[in-house]
């Protein structure tokens, strides 16, 4: 970590302006002035991409706000009252999102807009109520929220553009933090393995093209060769066999199947991470426990082969392991 450098200090590297905040030298990007037209993009942008990454079902037309405000008040039972929360936060930040564009329509008319004007002030309130129910809303993976991403319209609407940027530069880098976080824990753990010599490089290299594409736009030119890297790199990684013995134990086999089932889990997580650019802290902690009591597992396990230890685990099948490598490697390949 550059201890020494200040947040927000920018550098040209390789052509590539980059921007440094919390430990990470982040690609920079031009930051457009602070207009109506800007926040209204900002806005449209910030309502767009969470919609892609929240649970199905929230993107509610804003016509049919007083509808799920009904839905939503009328209901008791709390998982289906959860529900229909996320759905009026949806249309409470469509209703936002149209009342805003309406007002750059109307200023594009010659229409001075100010701060206090009745509608601007509508507008706040449908993004501040669709934050506070923000902790309603579920990732797509069902695992937790995601607040920083939920919160995006409202601070595109409340802050200056260029502080709307440097947030979207702090997420960037706690989004990289975690990557590293999952790459050190798997490694750490797996590498501590016999079997499974020779994946350490495969999930470093997995983790630098992940925060390679968390910091690329889909609009920048490089996109192509950022995104085939990134898939590229996760192919690899998944279609790692671990180097089983040919005395295998049963041990040796569940071992394998369920250190599969990690690298499974812990790219999965980092596709999540690096499309929404937003750190997942809740789903990051469970795959460190996870990984820890893997390691307690196999710890145990080793001390059953020495002298005097329990007696071994009965053996698995010989075709349990294969079955589980062909089901990840098809998971995959649907998740693509």
């Amino acid at each position: 970590m550059d201890t020494e450098v200040s947040q927000g200090t920018r550098k040209l590297c390789d052509g590539v302006w980059r921007v440094y905040y919390d430990g990470y030298w982040i690609r920079a990007y031009e930051i457009p002035a602070d207009t109506l037209i800007a926040r209204k993009q900002l806005i449209e942008a910030s309502t767009r991409r969470l919609f892609k990454h929240v649970e199905h079902g929230l993107n509610v037309p804003s016509t049919r706000l007083e509808e799920a405000r009904q839905a939503f008040e009328s209901e008791t039972e709390p998982a289906r009252k959860r529900v229909k929360g996320a759905m009026l936060a949806g249309a409470l930040f469509n209703r936002a999102a149209d009342i805003f564009t309406k007002l750059v329509d109307i200023q594009a008319c010659g229409v001075k807009i100010l701060p206090d004007n009745a509608l601007m002030r509508e507008c706040g309130q449908h993004l501040q109520e669709a934050l506070g129910l923000g902790r309603m809303v579920l990732h797509r993976s069902g695992e937790e929220g995601i607040d920083e991403l939920w919160g995006e319209p409202f601070k595109a609407f409340v802050f200056p553009v260029g502080e709307f940027y440097k947030s979207r530069y702090i997420k960037v880098a706690q989004a990289m933090r975690g990557i590293d976080r999952i790459a050190d824990e798997l490694s750490g753990t797996l590498a501590r393995q016999p079997i499974f010599a020779g994946v350490e490089p495969l999930i470093r290299d997995y983790a630098a093209a992940a925060k390679v594409k968390c910091e690329t736009l889909r609009t920048e030119p490089d996109i192509f060769d950022v995104w085939a890297s990134f898939v590229v790199a996760g192919e690899r990684l998944s279609a790692f066999e671990p180097r089983l013995p040919v005395d295998r134990t049963a041990s040796d086999e569940l071992s394998a199947s369920q250190g599969l089932t990690l690298i499974k889990q812990s790219k999965d997580l980092v596709v999540h991470i690096c499309r929404a650019r937003v750190a997942m802290p809740k789903s990051t902690r469970e795959l460190v426990e996870r990984c820890e009591r893997y390691r307690s597992t196999s710890a145990a396990a080793v001390a059953t082969t020495q002298p005097g230890g329990l007696a071994e685990p009965p053996r698995l099948e010989s075709s349990s392991l294969s079955r589980v490598a062909t089901t990840q490697q098809n998971e995959s390949a649907q998740s693509r």
